[in-house]
């Protein structure tokens, strides 16, 4: 991987996804549960205190099971609805990603050592993670939030349980 001047970037994940889902789905990831397992080689357990008085955790992670060819950088429909407008690649927010690098903000529900439990991450189990963050609510949106009305349709299911 090449930044824009071409140098190199090297990243190494943190941890990777035990449990969970197995699978990634378009829709119902409400209450799926999962630990993120740091990795205990190159950090200790020190490396998450004070982490238990967050509630959310921010995750950046790797799309794994992703087929890299499977990329469209032109604009296309979102799950390839014909009822929603067609969408640059930077206007969606799925696996089909120039990097495979997706975000999710979770649930922390337990830190335990190096082991972080967690509710409402939409990554499957052996995804690697690039980061872990604390959610910070002044860090969220500043101003009013708008967004096409076809996101709202689409993900309406997206935290529904199964």
């Amino acid at each position: 991987m090449t930044d824009m001047t071409g140098q190199g970037i090297q990243i190494v994940p943190v941890a990777h996804v035990v449990g969970g889902r197995v699978e990634p789905t378009d829709d119902y990831w409400g209450g799926a549960q999962a630990i993120i397992r740091i990795d205990g080689d190159r950090f200790p357990p020190q490396a998450t205190q004070g982490l238990d008085e967050f509630s959310h955790l921010e995750i950046v992670f790797h799309f794994h099971l992703t087929d890299p060819s499977d990329l469209n950088l032109a604009a296309r429909r979102p799950r390839d609805n014909p009822d929603w407008p067609e969408v640059g690649t930077f206007g969606h927010r799925n696996m089909r990603r120039f990097n495979r690098l997706g975000v999710s903000r979770c649930r922390l529900l337990k830190v335990d050592g190096l082991d972080l439990h967690v509710e409402d991450l939409d990554a499957v189990d052996g995804t690697p993670v690039i980061d872990i963050k604390p959610w910070f609510e002044e860090m969220g949106p500043r101003g009013e939030v708008r967004q096409p009305a076809w996101t709202g349709e689409m993900l309406g299911d997206y935290f529904a349980t199964s």
